[in-house]
């Protein structure tokens, strides 16, 4: 696990890498995780390609042991989030990532109606108080408004392409904890179940042949008092998919309301917990794992992770 470096402050960001074959240089930039909306980024907003310490357009051809550099261009303030001042739990943070506890209650980004009750405000205070240079706000996991434990944030565009990647191939294996009062069918299973919205809600989401293919992994772990605890995996990430595969499989989250969770005193949202994400680091290939404790709400059920 790698280990939190805290009042990092990004100046310059540049990547150095060593050819090892002749090939030209934009396929190259490509192999590296380069995509080509931030090769555009570093041609026409302020970035810098290099080979041997020289700029080079993409058509450069390489050979072996050539030194090719990118310095990404800066990205500014971000003036459009608005800086909220509070309290924030950072989980990890490198050059690159930076994870945090999300309480119940925040949304993830701010919206229309709620533009200021997000982490990306939080986080974007946070930012500002560090002063670092590049204080744009790049989200790579959400939570619902009401989910407690881990959001993931890139520092960098880069780093948000390449995390994209790694989203997107399936390589970040994400783990919550979940309560609700019925037992699911069997100790270890899967659920798998289309998800789509409810007819006549923004909101609401239900299981539906039309739906988007979703599948959920859950591992029950202990009961005390008539709780359930299950340990759940996402193997895809639909908007509500622990509350709508649960509630569809007639075992509801407590607290859970939308989707007939039983009301549960001290409680008042769904039983659900971001407890870690583990990936390879994109860029070090070191394997990171972070973990986020249960909220306080979640503690007082009697359960400990």
């Amino acid at each position: 696990m790698l280990k939190v470096r805290r009042g990092v402050v990004i100046l310059t960001v540049k990547f150095t890498w060593t050819a090892t074959q002749n090939v030209l240089l934009k396929s190259f930039l490509q192999k590296q995780g380069v995509s080509r909306r931030l090769l555009a980024k570093l041609k026409y907003h302020g970035g810098q390609i290099k080979v041997n310490n020289h700029q080079c357009t993409v058509r450069y051809q390489l050979e072996p042991g050539d030194q090719v550099t990118i310095v990404l261009p800066k990205e500014g303030k971000q003036e459009i989030i608005e800086p909220i001042s509070q309290p924030i739990d950072i989980l990890y943070e490198d050059e690159h990532l930076i994870a945090v506890n999300k309480p119940a209650g925040y949304t993830s980004i701010p919206s229309q109606y709620n533009p200021q009750g997000s982490m990306a405000n939080i986080l974007k205070a946070y930012y500002q108080h560090r002063d670092y240079d590049d204080q744009m706000i790049h989200v790579i996991t959400r939570l619902d408004r009401d989910t407690s434990g881990i959001m993931l944030f890139a520092r960098h565009r880069f780093a948000h392409a390449m995390m994209d990647q790694i989203l997107q191939k399936k390589e970040i294996s994400r783990q919550y904890i979940a309560f609700n009062r019925k037992k699911l069918p069997e100790v270890h299973g899967f659920i798998e179940a289309p998800i789509t919205r409810k007819t006549g809600s923004i909101i609401e989401r239900q299981v539906g042949p039309e739906g988007k293919y979703a599948l959920t992994e859950y591992q029950f772990d202990q009961e005390a008092a008539g709780i359930n605890r299950y340990r759940v995996k996402l193997h895809t990430g639909r908007t509500h998919q622990i509350r709508v595969h649960f509630a569809y499989q007639g075992a509801p989250l407590l607290g859970d309301e939308l989707y007939g969770g039983q009301p549960w005193q001290g409680l008042n949202r769904q039983a659900l917990h971001c407890h870690q994400l583990s990936f390879i680091h994109p860029f070090t290939q070191h394997p990171l794992t972070i973990e986020a404790p249960l909220a306080n709400d979640l503690s007082q059920l009697g359960f400990n992770i």
